[in-house]
């Protein structure tokens, strides 16, 4: 790992990378690797915090496989960027990111109603109507207490974003899932907003997951969705 002064007090983090297993040719194929791009991205997490940990320290961490074919050519690119950089900067100093995931619940066994047999072909017809309404009803209830959860914890942060990437395959769209830029100093008053929105979520039907602080990936790409 090599760390590279720039002007002005920046400087670049760089790490060689073998050609054999990054070259052309040869990422297309370990990006179907899931597990080893999972490695990766921990690995590449692991280098981010570990700088963002340094007292003082702005990190503005760049994509996975973001790559050069030498340092000079990373330096002359991060110059050529300067003026985003110095902004996205300014936005997220003494600033970190929380995560917010809620999906619906499962339902227990205790939850789940026993089905009474219907007396008739009308009375079958009318509870499966009943039935599907009581999916549609229970979740828009579930995805109201998301919005609202989103919209107060929106309130506490510098900036907030939602994130529409469709989910993987075979997994169940999420009712919210969304990016919080939070000032440090007002960390012990977004969690605790956060846990009054998770107890609202679960009355409502709703599960939410918080994960922070993190490096602030979602706010340095101001033209890119989070």
């Amino acid at each position: 790992m090599e760390i590279v002064p720039l002007a002005d007090g920046l400087y670049l983090v760089t790490a060689a990378v073998p050609l054999e297993q990054y070259g052309p040719g040869k990422l297309d194929v370990m990006l179907s690797d899931l597990d080893q791009v999972g490695d990766i991205a921990l690995a590449h997490e692991d280098v981010v915090e570990h700088f963002a940990q340094r007292n003082g320290a702005i990190v503005v961490p760049m994509k996975l496989f973001t790559m050069f074919s030498s340092v000079e050519r990373a330096v002359k690119d991060i110059n050529s960027k300067r003026a985003s950089i110095d902004s996205a900067i300014e936005k997220i100093a003494g600033a970190e990111e929380w995560g917010i995931r809620v999906v619906r619940a499962v339902a227990t066994e205790r939850d789940t109603k026993a089905p009474v047999a219907p007396r008739s072909g009308a009375a079958f017809l009318a509870a499966k109507k009943q039935a599907r309404d009581d999916v549609k009803n229970a979740k828009l209830v579930a995805a109201a207490a998301a919005t609202r959860a989103f919209e107060r914890l929106a309130s506490l942060s510098r900036d907030a974003r939602r994130r529409d990437a469709a989910p993987a395959p075979g997994a169940t769209q999420p009712l919210l899932d969304a990016a919080f830029l939070v000032h440090s100093g007002d960390r012990d008053k977004f969690t605790e907003a956060a846990r009054t929105e998770a107890a609202a979520c679960a009355s409502a039907g709703g599960h939410m997951i918080v994960t922070g602080p993190w490096p602030a990936y979602n706010f340095i790409h101001p033209n890119e969705s989070a």
